[in-house]
């Protein structure tokens, strides 16, 4: 801060509409008088301009298209990686995300090889679908490229909920299933862990 001769002295208006308002110990006061330099770059108040901006914003705030408008019109894509899964499948309308349900399908039917969770996919392979699913598409699993890199699906799938905001099982519940996956006995373990699950949110539970 600069020190001010007289912290009490109340500053000119011309001062405070050129330089702002500042706290008096923050400013050094020279004189009561603005440089005619200072003075005549600085625009003069447009109250009329400033009301038709107003009136403007107004217009253009009320006449914006809804969400849907512009989702139909392919402007507006709904995130699917790094999207909150209760809000993703509100947002699409479906009870498990189609990611999933097109990945768990194509695994199940041609994913019975050794490690299909363990190894990785080829990185390009996975970035692929990943934009597809991102653009709202559904990609064809059964291409060529797809059947010889089976484990690029399951890389996705891993990937999907590694970027959950709030993970599967969720903050919230983390306390409580490290509680039962520690129980003594497996008979008390499953009891303890069928207990939490039913705990967990709808879309994370289905």
């Amino acid at each position: 801060c600069l020190n001010s001769s007289d912290h009490n002295t109340p500053f000119p208006l011309s001062v405070l509409l050129q330089v702002g308002f500042f706290p008096s110990e923050c400013v050094e006061l020279i004189n009561d008088k603005v440089p005619q330099s200072v003075t005549n770059s600085v625009p003069k108040p447009v109250s009329k301009k400033h009301g038709k901006l107003i009136t403007f914003l107004r217009t253009f705030m009320k006449s914006r298209p809804t969400k849907q408008k512009l989702k139909q019109r392919g402007i507006l894509k709904e995130r699917v990686f790094g999207c909150d899964l209760g809000e993703h499948l509100l947002n699409s309308g479906h009870d498990v995300p189609q990611v999933l349900k097109s990945c768990t399908e194509f695994i199940e039917k041609h994913g019975i090889v050794d490690g299909i969770y363990r190894l990785s996919g080829i990185a390009s392979n996975i970035q692929k679908l990943r934009h597809e699913f991102d653009s709202e598409q559904i990609p064809d699993l059964t291409k060529d490229i797809y059947i010889q890199d089976i484990h690029c699906v399951g890389s996705l799938c891993k990937l999907y909920f590694r970027e959950l905001p709030n993970p599967l099982l969720t903050y919230q519940l983390y306390e409580k299933f490290s509680d039962a996956v520690s129980a003594a006995t497996d008979e008390e373990r499953l009891v303890k862990i069928h207990d939490v699950i039913q705990q967990l949110p709808p879309p994370h539970y289905r």
